[in-house]
């Protein structure tokens, strides 16, 4: 036996250290000390009184610790759930099957550092399971609020205030969190497909599409994605073209695809076009006689007192806008326009 292979055999009789099950956990080494300290869930045993060597009895305790913290349950609380062990886990009535209260504004704790604010308790979770890397965690949870509250409620009280919570700590800390901002964007636009399930066949013909785009320069596509699985979920046609659409081509595809509605995201008032808002409305397609015009619809904060032209909305939300696309679409459907009852006769 080398030397080395003597010193694995020897690290792994002993128990790991803790600088080692932080890096497995994905979890800082002084957030193990602090379980330790505060809860009780350290190691069994310590070399010389001193030094920590993680069992894997005691790493089974841990990695129920991530669960439960990463599915929203305060530390404390996760902390006597896992020292108490798989029986007691076991007799527990399942975990939160119903709407958690919000904590009070300014009540103190978040996920792992994450001002968080006054959100709901899943928030809190799946900000822990980002910032520890726990990319299985966080597909758990997206998946859970998703199924347990809806999609419009998932994206409006846990995703959207977690991902905004995780993008202020990235732009006050330099670029340390970048890769907690990038592992949850990923996973949130793959839950929000998964929620939007395949194209709906049915769709195709019911009614005109909805074209989602971003306006040019703008890169944030994942509140569109949002939308797009809602209406995908309400049975209606889209088509995504994503980030940053040059004018050329959303000019060309909304000619030749004759949409019932256009939305054009900005997220950042300087990416925000009212000259394009108004090309867009004004381009027509048809025979002529009968040529036919698109609904626009501005969405986003960068829209925020832009001047708009006159009869155009700007939705507030996920839900308000899901509720105008299919009223516009059902119209679209009725008239076999692009805008409900709108015609030129040129």
């Amino acid at each position: 036996m080398t030397q080395s292979e003597s010193a694995q055999s020897s690290s792994s009789a002993h128990g790991l250290t803790t600088g080692a099950v932080a890096r497995r956990l994905g979890v800082a080494p002084t957030t193990l000390r602090s379980w330790d300290r505060r809860y009780g869930i350290g190691p069994a045993a310590r070399e010389d009184g001193r030094h920590r060597r993680w069992t894997p009895e005691d790493l089974a305790v841990l990695h129920e610790m991530c669960r439960l913290t990463s599915s929203g349950i305060p530390p404390a609380e996760a902390a006597r759930a896992a020292l108490a062990g798989p029986a007691s886990a076991e007799a527990a009535p399942p975990a939160a099957p119903a709407p958690l209260p919000r904590p009070a504004a300014g009540r103190p704790g978040s996920g792992n550092g994450l001002r968080l604010g006054a959100v709901r308790q899943e928030c809190r979770g799946l900000g822990r399971a980002a910032v520890r890397l726990d990319a299985w965690a966080v597909d758990e949870l997206l998946g859970s609020v998703i199924a347990q509250y809806g999609l419009v409620t998932a994206w409006e009280e846990v995703m959207a205030p977690t991902l905004h919570a995780v993008g202020r700590k990235w732009e006050t800390s330099g670029d340390r969190y970048v890769e907690v901002e990038h592992l949850l964007s990923w996973h949130v636009s793959s839950a929000l497909r998964r929620a939007a399930g395949p194209p709906s066949v049915g769709a195709r013909s019911a009614a005109p599409p909805v074209l989602l785009a971003c306006v040019p320069g703008e890169q944030h596509t994942l509140a569109l994605e949002a939308l797009a699985a809602g209406l995908a979920e309400a049975g209606l046609s889209t088509l995504m073209f994503g980030a940053a659409v040059p004018p050329e081509a959303l000019d060309q595809a909304v000619r030749r695809t004759g949409p019932a509605a256009v939305v054009l995201w900005s997220q950042a008032r300087s990416t925000a076009s009212p000259a394009l808002a108004r090309h867009v409305a004004g381009t027509a397609w048809g025979v002529k006689g009968a040529r036919a015009r698109p609904a626009v619809v501005p969405a986003g904060p960068g829209w925020a007192g832009q001047p708009l032209a006159p009869g155009t909305v700007r939705p507030g939300g996920l839900r308000e806008a899901l509720t105008l696309l299919r009223g516009l679409c059902h119209a679209a459907a009725g008239t076999g326009t692009g805008r409900p009852g709108v015609r030129d006769q040129s």
